[in-house]
């Protein structure tokens, strides 16, 4: 496999981690707005940010029950799986051409 190609899958490796960070981020800002996750978009991104996040919501509880930090360990864990995705990958695929 050519190099360009592996450089153009881990280039989509990392859009795709930073499009779902972006996600991520903005359905945690929702919540500062009342009502906010009621609306369509805050429904869209619930359903496609809840199942990740929610991992971390039964490991890290609410701080003062109120302030939730799962979503940073959420994010930080995302930015390690992404990094580690593309090595793998880089490394499976620079080996195997």
């Amino acid at each position: 496999m050519s190099r360009e190609t592996i450089e153009s899958i881990l280039g989509y490796i990392g859009t795709l981690g930073n499009v779902y960070t972006y996600l991520i981020i903005a359905y945690v800002l929702l919540s500062w707005l009342p009502n906010a996750r009621n609306s369509f978009i805050g429904e869209i991104l619930g359903k496609l940010t809840e199942p990740y996040l929610s991992l971390f919501r039964r490991i890290i509880p609410p701080i003062g029950g109120m302030i939730d930090i799962s979503p940073i360990v959420a994010l930080i864990a995302l930015k390690f799986v992404i990094a580690g995705l593309q090595t793998v990958v880089y490394y499976l695929l620079g080996l195997a051409g």
